[in-house]
C-alpha cells in the first residue's frame, strides 16, 4: 500500500490517511496510518472505548492534551501511547506542517464503535473514516 492510493479524510481535522487496515489490506487486528496538521489545525477531542492509540512525529511537532488537563509536547522522533478510554486532542502551533504516524490497536467490535467525539468535529459534514471490519 502507499498512501497515494488512499483517500486522505479531513472530517476530524487535519488531513487523516489510513493506510493499513482491514479495508486495505485485510489486517484483523488494528490500523495504521499518517496524520498531517498544518500550522493552526488541531483534531477534535475524542477517545477509544477497545483501542490504544500510538503517535510518532515524523515532522514537525504536536501538542497533544490528555483528559482535558495533561499537555504533552511532542517534537520529531518522539511518540506517545494514548490508554484506552483517555479522551485525547492533537493540535499543531508551528509554522510548518506537522505529519506523525498512527496506530491503532486492538479494533473495537464493529467499525461504529471504535471513535467517540466529545467535541465537534470541525468538518463534521464529512464521512466517517471507513477502515473496514466486521459489521
Amino acid at each position: 500500500m502507499a498512501l497515494r492510493d488512499v483517500a486522505a479524510n479531513r472530517r476530524r481535522g487535519g488531513e487523516m490517511q489510513v493506510l493499513l487496515s482491514p479495508k486495505t489490506v485485510g489486517c484483523a487486528t488494528g490500523f495504521f496510518g499518517q496524520l498531517t496538521l498544518t500550522p493552526g489545525e488541531f483534531v477534535s477531542e475524542h477517545y477509544h472505548p477497545y483501542s490504544e492509540e500510538y503517535l510518532f512525529v515524523i515532522e514537525g511537532a504536536l501538542k497533544v492534551r490528555l483528559n482535558g488537563e495533561q499537555e504533552v509536547e511532542l517534537a520529531v522522533g518522539e511518540g506517545i501511547v494514548v490508554p484506552i478510554g483517555v479522551r485525547h486532542r492533537v493540535t499543531h502551533s508551528g509554522s510548518v506542517r506537522a505529519r506523525a504516524v498512527f496506530q491503532l490497536a486492538p479494533l473495537a467490535p464493529r467499525p461504529d464503535l471504535g471513535h467517540v467525539d466529545t467535541e465537534p468535529a470541525p468538518r463534521a459534514a464529512e464521512p466517517v473514516p471507513d477502515v473496514g471490519g466486521t459489521r
